[in-house]
């Protein structure tokens, strides 16, 4: 496995030592799997020094789109179509922390509706909350959620039961880049501007 980062390719061990440097700075697993955009399974084997086998995976680099707000809207603006093709009604757009956040912000502007973050927590992969700062998703609020990459799909589902357990109704799952063959996640429709899958 090779992987992109900033212009030059790299190679298991230089990923080894950028995930404990990672580490070594304070960012949990799921957060280092954002930074390097790579499953949580296979940061968890960058981490551990393990004989086993590596895992299958893809390395999404979209530093391009990053690194310019007028791309994160275009993109955003992409998303938004999508929702409206695949949905009637939306109240809030939710993106999921931290790569999620600038897509959900253009989509919810977009579409003139509240938006609201799923954030990263320590503890089990996929951990998260959800912001009371920002729209809320209880009360029957359709709910659409954002985020870069889906790669094992546990975050995902992880905010979809967040969403759930506080009344809202999740209709759409919406990711730039699909690691998966699945189109949907816990009963909930899932699409990606991209797919991405090992063959």
């Amino acid at each position: 496995m090779f992987a992109q980062h900033d212009n030059m390719t790299l190679g298991i061990e230089e990923l080894k030592t950028i995930a404990k440097n990672l580490r070594k700075d304070g960012l949990n697993s799921q957060q280092i799997a954002d930074e390097l955009s790579l499953s949580q399974d296979t940061i968890q084997w960058l981490l551990t020094d393990s004989n086993s086998e590596r895992p299958t995976d893809v390395r999404v680099g979209w530093r391009t789109i990053g690194v310019r707000p007028a791309r994160i809207t275009a993109i955003g603006e992409i998303m938004a179509d999508v929702v409206l093709e695949e949905i009637d009604e939306v109240d809030t757009v939710v993106g999921i922390s931290i790569n999620g956040i600038a897509f959900a912000h253009e989509v919810a502007q977009s579409l003139d509706v509240e938006v609201a973050i799923h954030r990263n927590v320590e503890g089990e992969p996929g951990s998260g909350a959800l912001s009371n700062k920002y729209g809320q998703v209880g009360g029957g609020k359709k709910v659409v959620i954002i985020d870069d990459v889906l790669s094992s799909g546990v975050t995902m589902s992880q905010t979809i039961s967040a969403i759930r357990s506080l009344g809202g109704e999740v209709v759409l799952a919406l990711v730039l880049v699909n690691k998966t063959a699945r189109n949907e996640v816990d009963d909930v429709p899932l699409r990606g501007l991209i797919r991405a899958v090992p063959v």
